[in-house]
């Protein structure tokens, strides 16, 4: 499988990071990876499979957090093998990026996580991809030194997210100034597209989201010339067990790339 990192970089489209938002089964995981990669094998997209083996971040102490670490990460490895696919995942503690690392291609720091020393340190020894979200409290400048402790730690493979801004108690909104400004620092720039869409902090206990402007976002993301998308996909997003209030259902996902792929030929 050749580095996806280097595949990303050097593709004249944008790349793709995309999947459940959590390992609910084998059977989810497995032919969802299996429909985004046909979907962005016939339009040449670069495609690096997203989902968490476990989720750290809940609102309550119910909410669904996995179905064990090792199995979640023996099924990811099971997507790079029998599919040929790179993958990441979320690691939460800097203990977990070694044992992770040896299931995917990538590991992706949270966004609540972004400023914390260890944990950047551990997952940039790795030797891994690191994908740095931005946190909701932070402005695109703060971002630099985040990058800069990766970097420092011998990793120079790595990519900054833009994931939406607090605005308000129950509400992000994206800043696409933060863009072109954390390209800046000289590094890939993501645009997490459904996580931007999140509601926030609901009385429920359960964060909504905003699903119909997915598209809206999307297409803002690639004219201002982002590298890559993220974007969690479901094939039923109303019974999806973690983040549902924002997911693209699966079905949808086919006709978003192809006007988002006239986009950025235009450019």
């Amino acid at each position: 499988m050749k580095d996806f990192f280097s595949l990303a970089k050097d593709s004249q489209n944008f790349f793709l990071v995309a999947g459940p938002c959590v390992v609910e089964n084998e059977a989810v995981v497995m032919s969802t990876a299996a429909e985004i990669q046909k979907i962005c094998q016939s339009l040449a997209i670069p495609l690096l499979f997203k989902s968490s083996y476990r989720k750290a971040n809940r609102s309550r102490l119910d909410s669904f957090t996995g179905i064990g670490d090792e199995k979640a990460l023996k099924i990811l490895a099971k997507v790079r093998s029998e599919l040929d696919l790179p993958v990441i995942t979320d690691v939460h503690l800097p203990d977990e990026c070694a044992m992770a690392a040896e299931y995917v291609d990538a590991l992706q720091i949270p966004a609540f996580l972004c400023r914390q020393t260890d944990l950047l340190e551990a997952a940039a020894k790795t030797g891994k991809i690191v994908n740095i979200k931005k946190g909701q409290f932070l402005a695109a400048s703060g971002m630099q030194h985040a990058a800069n402790k990766v970097v420092e730690s011998g990793n120079p493979k790595l990519w900054l997210t833009e994931r939406g801004t607090t605005f308000g108690y129950q509400d992000l909104v994206v800043d696409f100034r933060a863009i072109p400004e954390m390209q800046t620092y000289g590094h890939p720039v993501v645009l997490d597209v459904t996580h931007s869409l999140q509601r926030p902090n609901q009385s429920s206990g359960v964060t909504g989201g905003q699903p119909q402007l997915i598209e809206t976002i999307a297409k803002a993301g690639i004219a201002v010339g982002v590298d890559g998308l993220f974007m969690e996909t479901h094939p039923d997003p109303a019974n999806a067990l973690s983040d549902g209030a924002n997911m693209l259902a699966l079905d949808k996902l086919e006709a978003l790339l192809k006007k988002l792929v006239k986009i950025k030929a235009s450019l």
